[in-house]
This record gives C-alpha cells, structure tokens and sequence, in this order.
C-alpha cells in the first residue's frame, strides 16, 4: 500500500474539490465509483479512486453474497466481514479525502493500469 499526495485544491470537472470528488467516489460503494467513472473520464485521481471503489466493494458484495450460501461458517463470517468491509470503506474516505492515493494490493494495482494504460 502505498501514499502518495494528490493536489487539494485542484478542481474537477464538476467544480468539486479533487479530494471531495475522491471520497465521493468511495461514498456509496461501487455505485459511486460507477457514477464518477463516467462523469470524469479524463481526471486521473478520480479515475483511480472510481476504478479502486468498482473493485474492492463489487468484491466485497460478492463475497458477502457467497457467505450466505455456505452453512454455518459463512453465515459465521458474514459479521466481520461485514465490520473489515466498513473499517476499509472508512479509511478509503479519509485517505481520499486528504489527498492521499492510497493503493489496495492487487485492486490497486489493477486500478493503477485502468488510469495510466
């Protein structure tokens, strides 16, 4: 994982604040990242943060959509996944938030080759 600061004060195409248009990004799941993927095609923060958000919480949705199916130890799991997927959705808002390109392993990197390929 990796930090990398983003510019706070440079504006969007939609007038926001980079770092406000990149929380929002994280703000409802893969349903905003879908949202700001097609409304900042061109600005990469925000492409990283929107690819990033697809990623983790359609995985995250996934995952907790198998656990329902597996008896007991899925049903088991389905809390703290559901509590480790809210801690991350938190820290993701924050770090966006403060300008940070905090990189996911794996779906970051994946989201890293969406902005610059």
């Amino acid at each position: 994982m990796a930090d990398e600061k983003q510019g706070k004060d440079k504006k969007t195409a939609l007038g926001l604040d980079e770092n406000v248009e990149a929380l929002l990004c994280y703000a409802l799941g893969w349903v905003t990242g879908i949202i700001f993927l097609l409304l900042e095609p061109k600005n990469k923060v925000i492409k990283f943060h929107a690819v990033q958000s697809i990623g983790v919480f359609l995985a995250m949705t996934i995952l907790m959509k198998a656990l329902v199916f597996v008896p007991i130890l899925g049903w088991l799991l389905i809390p703290f996944v559901g509590l480790a997927g809210f801690i991350l959705w938190i820290i993701l808002m924050v770090k966006a938030y403060n300008g940070e390109k905090y990189k996911l392993p794996v779906i970051g990197d994946i989201a890293e080759k969406q902005v610059n390929g």
